[in-house]
């Protein structure tokens, strides 16, 4: 990302939406869409969208590791890489 975001008042999006687009596909970078002068919406490309999407259920899949962790649910590591190791000693 830039170091200055690219932002855009909605009048501007109506009159050259197509321009607008091709940009943030070109770059990946956001472009925060203000209306009255306040950012209203942020559009991404569909590349950076699914980037955002992946790194999020990253996120998530941590959080819930966190969570499970705290809750003592799982598995011991020690018992996991035995059960490992006992796999690929069969092969």
């Amino acid at each position: 990302m830039s170091a200055m975001p690219n932002i855009v008042p909605i009048s501007e999006l109506r009159q050259d939406a197509s321009s607008i687009v091709r940009e943030a596909a070109a770059t990946g970078d956001p472009v925060f869409i203000t209306q009255h002068g306040r950012a209203s919406a942020v559009l991404l490309s569909a590349g950076a969208y699914e980037r955002t999407q992946r790194e999020l259920e990253i996120l998530r899949i941590l959080a819930q590791g966190e969570a499970d962790i705290q809750a003592g649910v799982g598995f011991d590591i020690d018992v996991v890489m035995a059960e490992a190791d006992a796999l690929l000693e069969q092969r």
